[in-house]
């Protein structure tokens, strides 16, 4: 008999693909800064968060980088990406 922890953990696995875990990112970093990002302004390579919005919002994230990154590991865990640029 299958447990459920089993099926789970094959549901963690797509969840947490790319286009979840961006929008997982995108949900906490306008969580942080009270203001709606779009899925199309985030990208992630190898762990690393690139920001394509104006520069008085990418100074608001680099303020409150802290508190995103603990959001972020409580929501991803291991796998949460280590940088913002």
């Amino acid at each position: 008999m299958i447990e459920i922890k089993d099926l789970l953990i094959r549901f963690q696995n797509i969840l947490l693909s790319e286009g979840g875990k961006k929008d997982i990112v995108r949900k906490v970093i306008s969580e942080v800064i009270k203001t709606e990002i779009s899925s199309e302004d985030i990208e992630i390579k190898n762990n690393i968060i690139y920001l394509n919005i104006k520069p008085i919002y990418k100074n608001e994230i680099f303020l409150r980088r802290e508190q995103i990154f603990s959001k972020l590991e409580e929501s991803l865990g291991k796998k949460a990406p280590q940088d913002i640029r």
